[in-house]
């Protein structure tokens, strides 16, 4: 049979018709044919920057080292390969062929969710925490050809007898600097060591600057070949405001805010804060959830699942049952409590504004925060918004698009001491410097004023 694929041009000749046609992208990176049928039937024609440069690589053999964010698409970078690489073998009892390590549970399970359009006849299993360790067991008894686990989770597993990791030939370990964040490394190390060393290793990580990470990298992968996109995307695509509130007025205005329309995500520091937000926002008749660590896991994910139906239109989470969640159309970010530290404020703002989308990030900031939240966003880089506002305002509506609520608008009261909105803080990386005006306040409002560096 004659080979119509002409590879200097990428182009693919008709034996009937004689005409050429362009090969489909995701075809050029050389996946399989019914692999670019599967993608073509989920809507995904275009491969994603981070799929672009890393999948030829994995497709070849090599060791890759990824640096891209969460919401990039590094998911289906590793995972079409590992596929593709995997078919045509059949599953082994309890010893999967190919591993994926998340740090949270619930990316594992998205993780899941994501390849199985892409498994075409592939068994695919998931071992995490919170759910029976038997059935999980039972499942890789019965044979799971790609293994997504959470690293406590597998380790259990494997002191049990019911995984054994001699069989994998490809792993690949999502989102390393969160593992290093949790404490996870070392029993990532160990799981590892179980794997035969002569397999393929895939590394994706936000940030290759933590120690820890490039020690897994320098003992567990072989000559990688480096693939980066740019590491903080989320906050050139969305809109970053602060909210000056007092103590007093925050529950109010997280309430107005938490009741519009569209999917709303509210960020506590701690389980006790989420639960506490969560009561207060329900008893204003807002339908909202809370997603933290001290929830059952089944809980969790009919939470989740409920947020991304529809079914509550608020999710208020702390920032480790958060890690590596993607719900399609959070158009908003609510940082109810700072964040900790500027690379926590940029995960919970990837959240939102995901691959080219627009979204809007806030936190509501009290007297006592302002320092804290200063330092933090300049740390971040981000350009921050600064408004200074009330229960009622119009400029909370305007930013958010929450509903009216009763009684009048405080803004637009003359005799209202209020300031107006708003002013600008240009972080690190943001082209020009914000300038000008005193921050004094006039009699009844305070002008417009510009906070620079």
């Amino acid at each position: 049979m004659p080979d119509h694929t002409r590879p200097e041009t990428g182009i693919s000749a008709g034996p009937d018709t004689g005409t050429t046609r362009p090969l489909p992208p995701f075809a050029r990176l050389g996946l399989p044919v019914l692999t670019v049928q599967a993608l073509h039937r989920a809507n995904i024609t275009d491969p994603l920057p981070i799929q672009a440069a890393a999948v030829p690589d994995a497709l070849a053999g090599h060791d890759v080292l990824g640096r891209a964010p969460t919401g990039s698409g590094k998911t289906l970078a590793f995972g079409l390969p590992i596929l593709a690489r995997l078919a045509g073998a059949p599953a082994i009892t309890r010893a999967p062929r190919g591993l994926i390590l998340a740090p949270t549970r619930e990316l594992a399970l998205q993780i899941e969710k994501a390849l199985e359009p892409f498994a075409l006849g592939l068994r695919l299993g998931t071992a995490v925490g919170g759910m029976p360790l038997a059935r999980q067991s039972e499942r890789l008894q019965r044979g799971v050809d790609l293994l997504i686990a959470t690293p406590g989770r597998l380790a259990d597993l494997v002191d049990q007898g019911a995984a054994v990791l001699d069989a994998v030939r490809i792993t690949a370990i999502d989102e390393a600097d969160h593992m290093a964040d949790f404490g996870f490394l070392p029993q990532v190390r160990r799981l590892l060591d179980l794997v035969p060393g002569d397999g393929q290793r895939l590394l994706f990580s936000a940030t290759l600057d933590d120690d820890s990470v490039q020690d897994l990298v320098h003992r567990y992968l072989r000559e990688p070949v480096t693939h980066s996109v740019a590491a903080e995307p989320e906050t050139t695509t969305a809109t970053h405001h602060l909210l000056y509130v007092e103590v007093a007025d925050k529950p109010s205005v997280l309430a107005e805010i938490a009741a519009r329309d569209g999917r709303t995500l509210l960020f506590a520091r701690t389980q006790y804060g989420a639960e506490k937000l969560t009561r207060r926002l329900r008893d204003q008749g807002i339908r909202v959830a809370a997603l933290h660590g001290g929830k059952a896991q089944n809980r969790r994910i009919r939470t989740l699942a409920a947020f991304a139906d529809g079914g509550v239109s608020a999710l208020v989470a702390t920032d480790i049952a958060a890690r590596g969640i993607h719900v399609d159309a959070v158009s908003l970010v609510v940082h109810a409590d700072p964040p900790a530290d500027a690379k926590d404020y940029v995960h919970r703002a990837g959240r939102t504004a995901r691959a080219g989308a627009s979204g809007t990030v806030i936190t509501v900031v009290t007297p006592e925060q302002r320092a804290e939240v200063t330092a933090l966003t300049r740390a971040a880089g981000v350009d921050v918004v600064e408004h200074t506002v009330r229960p009622g305002d119009r400029e909370v509506r305007r930013l958010t698009g929450a509903r009216t609520p009763p009684g009048p608008d405080v803004t637009e009261t003359p005799q209202s001491p209020l300031p107006a909105p708003h002013g600008r803080f240009r972080g690190p990386g943001a082209r020009g410097r914000a300038g000008g005006g005193t921050g004094k306040p006039a009699a009844g409002r305070r002008p417009h004023r510009r906070r620079s560096k």
